[in-house]
């Protein structure tokens, strides 16, 4: 069995915690680094101390302490961070798996760069119920290219700082693609007051926050007489680990190169 050793960032927080305890479960997989940013409360505690079995491993800010002996780095921080910890990895060989939302077009040209020198999955959702939604919305909007017009809703938790949600976004993304539009321009984020009748071009988001809510995303095609929704709903973290997992075990003969969970999953083509 190949052994897999993993790093992880943000190891103090909520999903952190969530992927040391999928890894701690895992067979095959090892942890043998943790970071978190400098003056966390964490920072030289016993990664795995939350479960109540310490394994040795302490929770660094330092890159080069916190990645020794790591192959991989499981990532679900912030935009800054993640590009801190890409520049390392990819100058010391060190696959990357990256779940961090937000990255504006100069952090994903970063994240291509640095996949010539390294192998990376990057994904804005790991779970792979969303990666198969995805496929699904791909053969709903060639056949329902005309006369549908196309909402995409999102609800999360009150702490996340991003919207719409990066999954939201990659939806709209995959759909804009079959369609031939450009996202960038066809994308309607909020309407207030007299917005005049909808643009049949259009894409629509709508953001919900509050609460815990984990992940819930629907894609509404609307027509006349009828209207076909996509959705999926997340209620637990943990299948965002075990989807990074997968996707650690699909880099394992990659030396280099960009992926996503589509590729992990054998969903293209």
């Amino acid at each position: 069995m190949t052994e897999f050793n993993i790093a992880i960032a943000g190891a103090g927080g909520r999903m952190g915690r969530i992927l040391i305890e999928a890894i701690e479960d895992a067979p095959g997989v090892h942890l043998v680094g943790a970071l978190d940013v400098a003056g966390a409360a964490c920072i030289g505690q016993d990664a795995a101390l939350f479960l109540g079995k310490p394994g040795g491993v302490m929770i660094e800010s330092d890159l080069a302490k916190g990645l020794a002996g790591a192959a991989y780095l499981i990532d679900f921080t912030r935009p800054d961070g993640t590009l801190r910890h890409l520049e390392y990895c990819a100058a010391h060989g060190i696959k990357m798996i990256i779940g961090t939302t937000g990255f504006d077009d100069a952090g994903k040209a970063a994240i291509a760069a640095a996949a010539q020198k390294t192998a990376i999955v990057f994904a804005p959702n790991m779970s792979v119920g969303v990666n198969l939604t995805l496929k699904l919305l791909e053969l709903a909007a060639k056949s329902l290219s005309e006369g549908y017009d196309i909402e995409i809703i999102e609800a999360h938790h009150r702490h996340k700082v991003d919207a719409p949600s990066g999954t939201a976004l990659k939806m709209g993304e995959v759909i804009a693609g079959v369609l031939g539009r450009d996202l960038k321009t066809c994308a309607v984020y909020g309407r207030e007051g007299v917005t005049g009748a909808r643009d049949p071009s259009t894409i629509g988001f709508a953001t919900i926050r509050g609460g815990d809510i984990v992940g819930d995303h629907t894609v509404l095609f609307a027509g006349i007489g009828e209207r076909i929704e996509i959705s999926h709903k997340s209620s637990s973290r943990a299948t965002y680990a075990h989807g990074a997992l997968r996707a650690a075990r699909f880099l394992a003969d990659k030396p280099s190169g960009l992926f996503d969970m589509q590729d992990v999953l054998s969903l293209k083509g």
